[in-house]
Parts: structure tokens; sequence; C-alpha cells
């Protein structure tokens, strides 16, 4: 059995859940044939997943009157800045030039600064620290602080009372912020984690051939909210663990198939989600992951903000 990771064990993750219960909403699941349980977290509060880790970051550190800062290829930002306004604070997000308008328009409809620059999230990162440390904002990290990835472990804490018998979770990976909640909440059970990233964007693939956290690719159509340059630290030695005892499994997706799984769920569901969100789907529509027999699957769709006609 592995150890819980300090500040980020089932006790921390169940506090986290009282602590934002009023803040996000319980997203529903769905059980489509063939397909296993979807969990439809592009219901959440500004379109992602995120809202969970934001919120419990700023109501567990407090927000002085410099406000909160943030860096993100655009999910996260929209999260935090939807999480300031909430909580009448400033917030001041600073985004990749490869983030979607349609991103960049939802922080702006929650009332945030909004800082574009930089080819990718990793400089739009150093920048917002950069920022941080002249004003002393709080820093809010996309995926790399305990009470962010405290906050996504409720959304394991969710779906297992939502659907406890599931045996497999497939998870789209950025920078590992939500797989690494989902795993601190799992980490007792026996739940196989799927770690599905893009190909053009492998860093957690990357990390785990090296060991350790290194620099990888970001590109392709999900590099706004899967481009993470590196995995976390935080959460990377779990997810090696894990994948020891052989309850992770990465597995990579093409851009094509992340762009089926995207018409799929519009074409059966009426599902809008971005590349990003579809991804997990990807792995098991085009065959990169296999169920094993007697497998009960959850999928989780993790984010929509995307312009809705391009996926009709």
């Amino acid at each position: 059995m592995l150890p819980e990771l300090p500040g980020l064990g089932r006790s921390d993750i169940a506090a986290a859940a009282r602590r934002i219960a009023g803040d996000i909403r319980r997203t529903p699941v769905l059980e489509l044939p063939g397909w296993g349980c979807l969990k439809l977290e592009q219901l959440q509060l500004a379109g992602s997943f995120k809202p969970r880790g934001a919120f419990n970051r700023m109501r567990a550190a407090g927000v002085g009157s410099a406000g909160v800062i943030a860096a993100s290829g655009g999910n996260h930002g929209a999260a935090v800045a939807a999480a300031a306004q909430a909580l009448g604070v400033a917030a001041e997000i600073f985004v990749p030039e490869i983030a979607a308008e349609a991103k960049r328009e939802r922080i702006r409809g929650f009332g945030a600064r909004l800082v574009v620059g930089g080819a990718a999230y990793d400089e739009a990162r150093q920048a917002s620290e950069a920022r941080a440390a002249e004003t002393g904002a709080l820093i809010v990290h996309a995926y790399d602080q305990p009470e962010v990835l405290a906050g996504q472990g409720t959304l394991a804490l969710e779906w297992e009372a939502q659907a406890p018998d599931l045996t497999h979770l497939l998870i789209a990976v950025g920078g590992g912020g939500l797989l690494g909640g989902i795993a601190a909440w799992h980490v007792a059970g026996s739940v196989t984690l799927v770690a599905v990233e893009p190909e053009g964007c492998p860093c957690l693939h990357a990390a785990l051939g090296a060991g350790r956290p290194v620099p990888a690719p970001v590109g392709g159509v999900a590099a706004d909210s899967l481009g993470a340059r590196q995995i976390g630290a935080l959460m990377f030695p779990l997810a090696a663990r894990l994948r020891a005892e052989g309850r992770l499994q990465p597995v990579l997706v093409a851009d094509g198939a992340i762009r089926e799984a995207q018409a799929a769920l519009w074409r059966n569901a009426r599902i809008v989600a971005e590349p990003g969100g579809a991804a997990a789907l990807a792995a098991l529509l085009s065959g990169a992951f296999v169920p094993p027999p007697g497998a009960r699957v959850g999928v989780l769709i993790c984010g929509a903000n995307t312009d809705p006609a391009m996926v009709a």
C-alpha cells in the first residue's frame, strides 16, 4: 500500500470537499453502452474541472489585498478568474500565445486582467511569477500546489460516490494536477488509472522514462489545455510508484483520435468537449486503451472551453 503524501491524503481531499462545497457544481455521470461511465466535468463552473483546485487554494491559503495571479493555457485561468470574482478579489491571468480565443474570452468575462505573452505555458508561468514577486499577489499554480491537487482530488471523491464499482479511470494528463489529485484519493484502493496524453504533449511519458520530471515537447491540437512542458513535481513520485505497482497505465493518443472523440461525443450525446476534454475518450475509442475482461470503465470529460462550431 502506498503512503499518503503530506498535505495530500484522503483526509485533506475530504476537507477540501467540505471547504468548496458551496462553490462548485456536483457534475453528473452518464452511462453509454460501450463507453462506460462518463463523468461530465465539462459542466463544471468555468467549463472544466479546474475551479475545484482554484477555490481550495484560495480558501485554504487566504487572499490578501493584492489579489491572485495565475498562469494558464486557458482553463485554469478561467477557473481562477471565476473563483476570484466569486470571492470578490482581483485576479491577473497570464496565458501563452497558443491560448484559444474562446478561453481568453472566458477569462475576460470573469473580470480578470488578461496578459498574453510567450509561446507556451512555461513562458507565461515565468512571467506570472515575476509579476507576483512585484505585487505580492497569491499564486494559484495550475498543477503543482498541495491545495490545488487536493481540490482536484474532490472529483475522485464525488465520482466514487456516484459509481463505486469502477475498476479503471481514464484521465487526460497535462501538468498532472488532476491525475495527482485523483491518484491521491485512490492511493490505497484497487482502481487502475489510465493516464492519457496526446502524442504532442507527452510530459508524463517523458518523466516515467527518465525516472524524474524532465522537459518534453509541447504541440498538437490539445496543447492549450494539456501542454505542460514538464510534469508536476508533487504528483510525479506518486504516479511513478503507482506505475511500478501496475495501477497506472500511461497511454498516448494521436490528434486525429482526439478530433474523432470530440465528434463522437457530439454525434452520440450532443456533448461539446474541447480537444483536451475529449482525450481520455479518444484512448478508448481508438483502441489505444483496451479494457481487460470484466473491467468497469470510467471516462472523464474534463473540459468544454472551445468554439462549439468547431465541434459540430
